[in-house]
């Protein structure tokens, strides 16, 4: 998984009504699985995410991190690669690890926000009155003795956008609109032609959002004021 592009790596969730929102827009059940609430999530914990399964939007378990491998009785995060994010250069690149999952495994990863660094500084992004629905992939590894499935996911990142550069000069995760008949085409596993979601790979801001500087990336303590970014006019 190449590196240079991947946004910093921690997100958080909240479980607030406008979670409660994003989530109910994906018609997901909230009954079966509690919604994994973390103020850190960093790559290799467990997160939830929103996929489709015969046409039913659920909401599951998966690690951060799209590349596993089977040690013992486990499957354990490849460390050989860096594969929490995937990178959106490398979707249509045949046997790149998100080439197969972008048509075949995308799925939605609910946040309440998350965080960037640029030149040793750190910076909480929030959404206003709404929460994330980033754009990813997932994987399902079945255990050869045991027969267990676990999935396992990424965060699909772009260019940064021009608001996010000075924050991130790297790249901007992907944020769906909030657009059910968008975020119901992301997620369809029938849709193996992708060529409608490519609009989607380019760095827009469809949101508004807060930048808040903090003490470190693993510390979401404010060190200043708020900025507000305005979303795109034509996100």
């Amino acid at each position: 998984m190449a590196k240079g592009r991947d946004m910093c790596g921690r997100f958080n969730v909240t479980d607030d009504p406008y979670m409660h929102a994003l989530l109910q827009g994906l018609g997901v059940d909230l009954g079966p699985l509690p919604l994994r609430v973390c103020e850190d999530i960093a790559p290799t914990q467990r997160v939830s995410m929103v996929i489709d399964e015969c046409g039913e939007q659920i909401l599951c378990d998966a690690t951060w991190w799209l590349l596993l491998t089977q040690e013992g009785r486990d499957f354990k995060p490849l460390s050989k690669y860096a594969s929490f994010n995937t990178r959106s250069d490398k979707l249509n690149v045949p046997r790149s690890a998100g080439f197969i999952p972008f048509r075949q495994s995308r799925c939605i990863i609910p946040a309440s926000g998350f965080i960037e660094t640029e030149k040793g500084k750190a910076f909480s992004i929030t959404p206003v009155n709404q929460a994330i629905a980033f754009g990813g992939l997932f994987r399902e590894w079945v255990h050869d003795d045991t027969g267990e499935m676990v999935r396992s996911c990424s965060i699909i990142t772009l260019p940064p956008h021009p608001s996010i550069a000075p924050y991130h000069s790297k790249s901007m995760p992907l944020i769906l609109p909030n657009d059910p008949d968008v975020r119901n085409m992301w997620l369809d596993r029938e849709r193996v032609n992708t060529d409608a979601l490519m609009s989607l790979l380019t760095s827009r801001l469809p949101l508004d959002v807060y930048v808040t500087p903090i003490k470190r990336a693993s510390e979401n303590v404010p060190t200043g004021r708020p900025v507000l970014l305005p979303k795109d006019d034509l996100a």
